[in-house]
């Protein structure tokens, strides 16, 4: 069992991990917002996320779906596709946590029925130290932080 896993570098946590499928322009909205009630702590940093590169999601509405009631009937049965991307987060393995996450996400997703997926998972923690000299940490390997990402 990973509750008594003991190795020099670190342990493992129980966590939850949230897929979240959502439109690259919203991923901003969602964490903000979980924020309101998580901090996505891992180690020593919040709001941790990770965030695919984009893909397509695909869907035929039925009648009476939120689709054919505000696009029209014309749409269904009819495949629709739209960019997506999928947006991980974990957060503690607590009842009333995964509730206030998940209420958040839904008030601001763009979807009455998102796509979101929920994992029992373990998180590593490493036996934290800032002044580790590994060579093969960025602030030792001569090469520092990649750079980031603009958005």
């Amino acid at each position: 069992m990973l509750a008594n896993y003991k190795a020099k570098s670190g342990r493992f946590i129980p966590v939850w991990t949230l897929e979240i499928q959502t439109l690259p322009r919203d991923t901003d909205k969602i964490l903000d917002a979980v924020m309101q009630v998580h901090p996505l702590g891992y180690g020593r940093y919040q709001r941790n996320a990770a965030v695919s590169a984009l893909g397509t999601e695909t869907t035929q509405p039925e009648a009476g779906s939120t689709t054919s009631t505000h696009v029209g009937d014309d749409q269904v049965g009819q495949t629709n596709t739209y960019p997506m991307v999928e947006l991980k987060i974990s957060i503690d393995r607590d009842l009333a946590v995964l509730e206030q996450v998940m209420d958040a996400i839904l008030e601001v997703h763009h979807y009455e029925e998102p796509l979101i997926f929920l994992r029992e998972d373990w998180a590593s923690r490493s036996n934290y130290n800032p002044n580790n000299d590994n060579p093969n940490r960025w602030w030792n390997d001569g090469r520092g932080l990649p750079d980031k990402v603009e958005g």
